[in-house]
């Protein structure tokens, strides 16, 4: 039998970290040892970190991740790694180095660079053109880098048909949405049963700025069945042991394939052969791990706590501090931060107004005793007067308007950013994808902080999570909280939908235009009132300069505000204005439109 015991390492990088990121290659590297592992493989630009951004722009950058990965080779005496790198030849390369005892024997230049969604990989880096293979204990294996098998004929097609490899050995940083994971899965077994090879994928972990990379990493056979998988969002080593006749048995009954390579013309493949793997005594069988995979819910909770745990860790911060109100946005949040960073690492603070009902203050504590974080109050009140009485002589004749309201948002965002100032806390803000969205957030105010931490999860979402959340041991979020009507309480009974559609109206409005570009006719086929539809869209048109302005957040979601979604400032462009002045109906619809301007007032 021909077998491979293969290791696959999904660790949590930091991008520019270049020491950091060499020891855990390092640790990993001796594990392996320690396992007598033949083969160990770690995510796409390792040594760098993903995605590294305009560190690329910068030669020494690009040097010294060099002499990390020389660093890394020394390590590899009696094995074989494939790390990923930065490559430098005349221009740079988004790179793959199999390293054999010691030495760099080949390098894999990523072919097909995603310049989509949160990607910028042709702002950086060269595409490669070959897709070699290599041959260690009488296996043949490819290399490729992530974005390069999701095509069916991309380089795993060239390496398994043309270059005959029986293992494709995919390294990755593929970033985290809901869903995501199920779907790479799927796309690899298909992948591994085209191709009648074995396809081990491995990916990072960990949270980068507002990208969550939720690992997963798996093995799949030349059936497409899943043979191994690491756990999602934790740091992990998995190891195998690979049978790779199964492979050839499974190509001797598939006529197809004599017949595409008969007919197809490859490039030359380059061969490298790099011998076998020394293994003193007999091998201990390895009973490999699959790991089930989480529920959506607990899968999207997950991805919130880490991408808050290393957005704190990595950028030096240890606490974190929550403006408490009372309401589910604060109260989610605030339980993430404890499950991320510790109950003792997070501050709540409650800053009540001439508005704030006896409910908020008495959900506002209950949270806190529930969670067993330190609650400061701040009350508002005299701040407000000073303001007001300040301005009362500009105001004269004016009545109370939404100016007043932002006013007591903005004290209380001026009060977080002084505790942040004084003690080093990293402010969390609470707006959740809806509210940023229509714009339903005061600049300097509630969007005041440093890190958005539900700046993804659309309102509905934020209930669905909160109630998951309580249901994990002894439930922390009181349950009037899930109940009262949301509310700024900036004004007398005011509640959101004073302003905004139901929530549950609103958010799959949203959904249609903000994530999946729906036009305004396409949204009204639906079975939405049009005249919610042109008001809903009005608002995130023009919001689009508050947006700029948020705090990152963590990107839960196929399109996130952001990153993902790059709408211009200046912008007169209405996909629904010109529709509705085709045909307006009503007074109403004259008016909708009429208003347009006011909303961004």
């Amino acid at each position: 039998m021909r077998t491979l015991r293969l290791a696959l390492a999904q660790i949590n990088s930091t991008v520019g970290d270049l020491a950091g990121n060499v020891q855990k290659i390092s640790e990993a590297i001796e594990r392996a040892k320690g396992n007598k592992v033949d083969l160990i493989a770690f995510p796409e630009l390792a040594i760098s970190g993903y995605p590294p951004e305009d560190l690329l722009l910068k030669p020494q950058f690009i040097e010294e991740n060099l002499q990390a990965l020389h660093k890394v080779a020394k390590r590899c005496k009696g094995l074989t790694a494939i790390v990923g790198f930065v490559d430098r030849q005349e221009d740079i390369y988004n790179a793959a180095a199999v390293i054999h005892d010691g030495a760099v024997r080949l390098v894999y230049h990523k072919s097909h660079l995603p310049n989509y969604g949160v990607f910028d990989e042709n702002r950086y880096f060269q595409a490669g053109k070959e897709a070699p293979v290599f041959t260690l204990n009488g296996i043949t294996l490819g290399v490729n880098i992530c974005e390069d098998i999701w095509y069916p004929e991309g380089p795993t097609f060239a390496q398994a048909l043309g270059g005959g490899a029986e293992v494709i050995i995919n390294i990755n940083a593929s970033p985290y949405h809901a869903g995501k994971g199920l779907f790479r899965e799927e796309m690899i077994a298909t992948r591994a049963r085209d191709n009648a090879a074995i396809i081990a994928y491995v990916n990072l972990v960990g949270g980068q700025d507002e990208l969550v990379f939720d690992g997963g990493s798996f093995v799949a056979n030349e059936r497409g069945e899943i043979l191994c998988r690491a756990k999602q969002f934790r740091e992990s080593l998995i190891m195998i042991d690979l049978s790779v006749d199964s492979v050839f048995r499974a190509r001797l009954h598939d006529p197809r394939r004599r017949t595409e390579k008969r007919e197809r013309v490859f490039p030359e493949v380059q061969k490298i052969v790099l011998g076998h793997t020394e293994r003193k005594g007999k091998l201990k069988p390895l009973l490999p791990s699959l790991e089930d995979r989480l529920s959506r819910l607990d899968e999207m909770y997950s991805a919130l706590t880490l991408g808050l745990a290393d957005y704190v860790h990595k950028n030096g911060f240890k606490k974190g501090v929550i403006g408490l109100s009372g309401g589910i946005d604060s109260a989610l949040t605030a339980a993430i931060a404890v499950d991320a960073l510790g109950k003792e690492n997070v501050i709540g603070v409650f800053m009540p107004s001439r508005y704030t009902s006896q409910e908020s203050e008495e959900e506002a504590e209950m949270l806190a005793r529930n969670l067993g974080i330190r609650l400061i109050t701040l009350p508002i009140e005299s701040s407000f007067e000073s303001y007001l009485s300040l301005l009362s002589h500009e105001f004269k004749n004016f009545p109370a308007d939404i100016t007043e309201e932002n006013l007591q948002s903005r004290i209380r965002g001026n009060l977080m950013m002084a505790l942040s100032n004084k003690f080093g806390w990293l402010v969390l803000t609470t707006g959740n994808k809806s509210e940023l969205s229509v714009g339903y957030a005061t600049l300097y105010g509630d969007m005041a902080g440093g890190f958005g931490v539900i700046k993804d999860v659309w309102k509905t979402l934020v209930y669905e999570l909160a109630t998951e959340r309580n249901k994990k041991g002894k439930p922390v979020i009181p349950e009037r909280t899930f109940t009262r009507p949301p509310t700024a309480e900036l004004r007398p009974n005011q509640t959101d939908q004073d302003s905004l559609p139901p929530y549950e109206l609103l958010d799959p409005i949203l959904k249609a235009y903000v994530e999946e570009d729906k036009s305004y006719d396409e949204i009204v086929a639906m079975g939405f009132d049009p005249a919610v539809i042109a008001k809903v869209i009005a608002l995130v048109d023009l919001s689009e300069f508050k947006r700029r302005q948020a705090p990152p957040g963590i990107k839960l979601t196929p399109r996130a505000l952001g990153k993902d979604r790059r709408m211009p400032i200046t912008n007169r462009y209405r996909s629904f204005y010109q529709a509705k002045k085709n045909r307006i109906k009503s007074k109403e619809d004259h008016q909708i439109i009429g208003e347009e301007g006011k909303e961004k007032t």
